[in-house]
């Protein structure tokens, strides 16, 4: 079974090694089809605490590791990757 990954932003590193990460997904309404977002907070495990508050990350399913933390910090989101995507597909053109 494949690991659902998600991106986020770091909105509280309080707790040890864990982390509480908003993801905002797009919703439309069923009868109106207007879009409008939607907050969703996930307590994801971050052993070596190096995130911090305002990092965007990615966080994957893993087992549970406690009563609400199923999920894990892969890694931090950094705009170079963007930059270089972007780049990348102008060169190819």
């Amino acid at each position: 079974m494949r690991k659902r990954k998600l991106k986020g932003i770091v909105v509280s590193d309080k707790m040890q090694k864990t982390v509480v990460v908003r993801v905002e997904r797009i919703k439309a309404h069923p009868k109106y089809k207007k879009r409008y977002k939607i907050n969703k907070n996930y307590k994801a495990h971050d052993e070596k605490q190096i995130y911090k508050i305002g990092d965007r990350v990615i966080i994957e399913e893993c087992r549970p590791l406690s009563k609400h933390k199923t999920w894990r910090v892969i890694e931090k989101e950094t705009v170079k990757k963007k930059k270089e995507a972007k780049q990348k597909e102008t060169t190819k053109e």
